[in-house]
């Protein structure tokens, strides 16, 4: 589990084909891997990896089939700069939201503009993913956690304030580019329990959550 609190960035310092796999370097000079022992998770553009060997300053995952599908890591190359995330301690802060690393979808940045000293982001939505976002609500884009400031039909917008865009690789970004997106956990296991057959032994009905203030 992660925050969405970019931690680092790193770059892909080399990638193996690993029969229809890849294995991947990752260099990163600012991440800090004192506290990193092989099988913890690092979020790497939002994508859950698993730490498979471990040197300094520099870490290696294995990415599967599945995760190639799901994700842009079949299009990256060496020098790919990528946000870092160590995966959530109990005891820490969440100064996002809850994020698992597990993508939803890939998705375009269709404009970027210049607002006073922050930037705005369109990005588009795809119509299975809609009733997940709402306007500020929190989604993960390329492992960042970030508000929804507006939504449209097919599209939504996200306000990147200086901070954000100088930590992170949201400033390499230009219309057209993909990007990984997760939406937000609880939304997911909210629908899960409004389900029929769920919600019919849990109690749990729309006119209650209403009625509590969650609607």
């Amino acid at each position: 589990m992660f925050t969405g609190i970019i931690e680092a960035t790193g770059v892909i310092k080399k990638i193996t084909a690993k029969g229809s796999d890849l294995s991947l370097d990752i260099y990163s000079d600012s991440l800090g891997f004192s506290d990193v022992k092989l099988g913890d998770s690092i979020a790497s553009n939002g994508v859950c990896l698993t730490v498979s060997r471990l040197s300094a300053n520099t870490f290696s995952a294995d990415v599967s089939t599945e995760t190639l599908a799901r994700t842009c890591f079949g299009q990256y190359q060496t020098g790919q700069r990528l946000n870092l995330e160590k995966a959530l301690l109990a005891t820490g802060r969440l100064g996002g939201h809850l994020v698992s690393g597990h993508i939803d979808a890939v998705v375009e940045v269709l404009s970027i503009s210049k607002s006073g000293r922050a930037w705005q982001l369109w990005l588009s939505l795809p119509e299975k993913l809609t009733r997940y976002v709402a306007e500020k609500g929190s989604v993960t884009v390329d492992g960042i956690s970030l508000t929804v400031n507006e939504l449209g039909k097919d599209s939504f917008r996200l306000t990147i304030v200086p901070h954000t865009a100088n930590e992170t690789t949201l400033v390499q970004l230009s219309p057209g580019s993909q990007v990984h997106l997760e939406v937000d956990l609880i939304a997911r296991y909210l629908e899960r329990l409004l389900l029929p057959q769920q919600s019919e032994h849990s109690g749990l009905s729309l006119a209650l959550l209403q009625q509590r203030g969650f609607l």
